[in-house]
Formats: structure tokens, sequence, C-alpha cells
């Protein structure tokens, strides 16, 4: 655990995961010395059919149930960097490629020389390198989360107030787990006790704004509209809008949020693309449709309707 000139902890090399037993909270473990049996988490996903995420949640159950103990806050980079000092390598929520939403990364160090952010990869002798401040505004745009997952003493020793955010945000991640499951009534309840604790936690306001907007319910657009209050990067919080006014044929207002979304993260999330092409289209701006008709082929990995686009593509 100790750290060299350019703070980073040297962490396992581990390949093994599943949907119960993320990456992260694997090497994590391995890391504190804790090695989490993976027919328990082969067990857990009984549960899940068909679910190909993993779901953080189960692992860190898992975790805690095996010796370690664990707290989900909303942090800054400074913070992140003083909890690297400290010895304890830190999960990070962060944006996901093509069709994936978010992912979980282990950060191992950073090198204030360079103002760079050093993210664990599992492969040996490998690391991952990225500038701090293209780090720190993706990290904004799922607000900041960090899980820490230590010993009992070394999360009883974090600052009291981190108790509220961890309980709010504990919530939140049950909340997934319950959707995950399609008990989507249990997972509304689960989000709004957690903004019941923290009405500042934009995560429980944008995952709330989901699942109403999955209902078809207006109410949605209250609490996106709070995430984005509090957090004006927040990507989910305007694909989230564009997504609801393009289901109600509010063409103009899908595009605006749908906009501001790509703004945002221009790669995050290759559907977003089709979508703002669609609702441009039914506006009659058809140079605009067709280039985001075809930036959603660029930024999506093999779409199923790849051959219809190309024909709308075509007549457009």
């Amino acid at each position: 655990m100790s750290m060299d000139s350019s703070n980073e902890l040297y962490l396992p090399s581990v390949t093994k995961e599943s949907v119960c037993l993320p990456l992260a909270i694997n090497v994590v473990s391995k890391y504190w010395n804790i090695n989490l049996p993976m027919l328990e988490a082969i067990d857990l996903e009984k549960k899940y059919v068909n679910v190909n995420s993993s779901i953080l949640i189960e692992g860190i159950e898992l975790a805690e149930r095996h010796g370690l103990a664990s707290v989900i806050i909303n942090s800054s980079l400074g913070e992140l960097k003083k909890i690297i000092d400290m010895g304890i390598p830190p999960i990070v929520i962060l944006p996901g490629l093509y069709q994936t939403v978010q992912h979980a990364s282990v950060i191992s160090g950073y090198d204030n020389i360079e103002k760079t952010i050093l993210h664990y990869i599992p492969k040996p002798d490998q690391i991952g390198i990225i500038p701090e401040k293209q780090f720190d505004k993706l990290w904004s745009e799922d607000n900041k989360i960090m899980i820490l997952i230590a010993p009992t003493d070394v999360i009883y020793n974090m600052k009291p107030q981190n108790k509220i955010m961890d309980k709010s945000n504990r919530l939140c991640f049950m909340s997934e787990r319950s959707s995950v499951q399609h008990n989507v009534e249990e997972a509304i309840t689960l989000l709004k006790k957690s903004i019941n604790i923290n009405d500042h936690n934009a995560t429980a306001l944008s995952s709330l704004g989901s699942l109403l907007n999955k209902k078809n319910s207006s109410d949605c657009v209250t609490y996106y509209t709070k995430c984005i209050n509090i957090n004006n990067k927040c990507y989910l919080a305007y694909r989230g809008l564009g997504n609801y006014f393009l289901k109600n044929k509010r063409f103009k207002k899908a595009e605006e949020y749908y906009t501001k979304a790509i703004e945002i993260n221009p790669e995050r999330f290759g559907p977003i693309y089709k979508n703002r092409g669609i609702a441009r289209l039914e506006q009659n701006k058809n140079r605009t449709a067709k280039s985001d008709f075809n930036d959603y082929l660029k930024y999506t990995k093999n779409p199923n309707d790849h051959n219809n686009i190309l024909k709308l593509l075509k007549n457009i």
C-alpha cells in the first residue's frame, strides 16, 4: 500500500468479475487482502435473468458480508486526492460509451506535475491516464459519486457528514437493483426516501425522473429540473427531458434538451443522436437530421437498425 513519488497505489491484477461482483469491487477488496467468493456472487446472479450490466449494490453488500465496510459519497477532485494519500483506492462512477450509460472505475493515483489521474486497468503493468480537467468534467456528469470500500476502522474515521450522503446514495443504488428486478414501485419508494434524507441528491432526483418518465408521468420534468438546478452538467437529466418531450411529440423541446446533453458530452451515448434526428426530422430540419443519423451510426456500436438507418439516409 506504499506510494511512489507520483502518488500511485499498487493494486492487484484482477480479471474475474460477475454481475454481482463488479471488477472494481473485486480489485479493491483484494487490495485489502479480502478474497470475495465468486461462487457466492454467481449464486446471487440467479435473481437477475438476462442482465448483463453490473449490480453495484450487490458487490458492495458482498464486500460488507466478508469483513469490509463502505461509504458512498459525493466528492471533489481535491478530496479524491486526499483519499488516495490515505492509501484508499476510490471507486468512481463515470460515463459509459456506446450503449453503456455508466461504469465504475478504480482510481489508482494521480500526478500533480503532469496534472493527470490514473485509472486501474485489469492488465499487468498497465494504467490508464486521463488529464485532470477532463476527468473532473466527466465525473461531474454523474454527480461525482465516489465509493470507498475499506476495513471498518478506516471507514469509521471518515467525516461524520458523509453518513447522510451515504444513506441517501445507498438508497439510490438499492433503487437501481429494484428497478433491474422490475420492482418499479419499490424503486420509486426508495428514491423518495433518498430525497427525503438529502433533497440535494442530484442522482436521486435524476433517477426518480427516469422512472417516472418510463411511466410517462409529467412529474418527471419536475425532478429532472431540480436535478439540473443542482448539477447543470447532469447529462442523464437533459437526455431524460429530451426523451420525455420526444414521446409527447414536443419536438422542439426534445431537440433543445438533447442538444444540451450532447454539448456536455458528444460521445457518451450514441442513440441520443437518433432521437435528436427524429425530433429534427419531424420539424423538417432535414439537413441537421441527416447529420444526426450519421452520428448515431458513428457513436453506436453495431446497432440493430443499421440497415434501416442507411435506407432512411438515402431518402432524406
